[in-house]
């Protein structure tokens, strides 16, 4: 069994991983803060967009990817990926981009929680 639904996750989550890295390094030259965030708000911003997406995804695909070989529908393997996908992406946006919502910021944790929530249903024994 291959992992193709997992694969187009992993893929599409790493892309925007890899955005977020890049605002925090370019960030960094700029501004010359080598280590810590040099008390600029927002370049904490922009490390935390990038540790709490590190925190959360990777758990998420690893249940995903179970999941998907374990055998689950196809459909719920998808909602499971798009919730935690738009999830990720409105928190990262929100914090990496400075918008400042805490509208985004909510519903980000809240498709993200419920992603991981679903993922943790999905694997248990039957």
């Amino acid at each position: 069994m291959t992992l193709e639904i997992t694969g187009l996750y992993a893929a599409a989550l790493t892309g925007f991983y890899l955005i977020l890295t890049a605002r925090v390094i370019t960030y960094r030259r700029g501004k010359r803060v080598s280590l810590g965030d040099g008390d600029d708000e927002a370049l904490l911003r922009r490390m935390r967009a990038h540790g709490n997406f590190a925190e959360y995804a990777p758990l998420g695909l690893f249940l995903l990817g179970i999941a998907e070989l374990q055998g689950s529908l196809g459909w719920l393997l998808h909602a499971m990926g798009l919730l935690l996908l738009v999830g990720r992406l409105l928190h990262g946006v929100n914090f990496s981009f400075a918008l400042q919502s805490m509208l985004l910021r909510t519903a980000g944790m809240g498709l993200t929680l419920f992603a991981l929530g679903l993922g943790a249903v999905l694997v248990l024994p039957t």
